[in-house]
């Protein structure tokens, strides 16, 4: 696909909470970040919300808002806890209460949730540690809820674009297949690890929500700046990129339907301490 998962990222002797300083680099352009991620189905956040004991969420990783504004809408109260100083100021200015901090770090004050939420972060927080984290932050009966938006570029789409990438990162990508979702089932299994790992949660269960969203070439190419993939590129590189997967675009006739599924790992806490 025409962006890569977080488990192509380069990270090839450690895992991708280790690498902190790329969770860090989407602070550059909050505002592009904020107009061209695609949300979350509504189905999902209404589950979410539902399966909770009450209305107060922290939101993991909030960046610009997009998930925070989604669960208001759905009758929650949410707190932000987010690393990037950056994402946090420009999520402030829009009226989200944001602490800066990582989550594993995070000190809650001795205030507890009903839900602990996080969009497309939580490989960037250690597994274990956040795990943990969350159900010392959850009441009992609270729900901790982690996703992703795993994407699928029609193959055509998907294969030429994953040529731009490997031209310029062949060590990188040279040994990898071109689909976009392949790299989320290690995410949900390592997620769902921690998780179990803390005898602090019923047994973790995955939900899934497919939809679609149509992109022109220019939205699309609009959105691949926001990549931690791409911030990792020279400047040159980086024209390359933009070149390449708009004249795939292009090829494919100015536009593709992108297909995406949201992916949910769950679980409930339960009284154990």
């Amino acid at each position: 696909m025409p962006t890569t998962p977080p488990e192509r990222m380069p990270l090839p002797e450690r895992e991708p909470h280790q690498a902190r300083q790329l969770a860090e680099s989407f602070g550059s352009d909050p505002e592009r970040y904020d107009r061209t991620r695609p949300r979350y189905p509504e189905a999902m956040v209404e589950a979410i919300a539902a399966a909770s004991p009450g209305p107060d969420v922290v939101d993991v990783g909030i960046g610009t808002g997009i998930a925070a504004r989604q669960f208001q809408a759905a009758g929650c109260r949410v707190l932000g806890v987010e690393v990037d100083a950056r994402m946090a100021e420009w999520a402030r200015r829009r009226g989200h209460q944001v602490e800066v901090a990582a989550f594993e770090t995070w000190d809650p004050a001795g205030r507890t949730f009903d839900a602990i939420v996080s969009g497309q972060t939580w490989h960037w927080v250690d597994p274990v540690t956040g795990a943990a984290k969350a159900a010392r932050v959850l009441r009992p009966g609270g729900r901790l809820a982690v996703f992703w938006n795993a994407a699928q570029a029609p193959p055509e789409v998907a294969a030429a674009s994953f040529e731009v990438y490997r031209r310029m990162m062949p060590d990188l990508l040279g040994a990898q297949g071109a689909s976009g979702s392949d790299g989320y089932p290690a995410l949900c299994a390592r997620a769902a690890d921690g998780i179990r790992g803390t005898g602090a949660f019923g047994d973790p269960e995955q939900w899934l929500f497919d939809w679609e969203r149509p992109y022109t070439r220019d939205e699309w190419l609009d959105q691949i700046p926001t990549s931690a993939l791409y911030s990792q590129l020279l400047p040159a590189q980086r024209e390359e990129v933009l070149t390449g997967i708009g004249a795939a675009i292009d090829a494919f006739g100015g536009g593709f339907t992108m297909r995406y599924t949201t992916v949910v790992v769950t679980a409930t806490r339960t009284g154990a301490t």
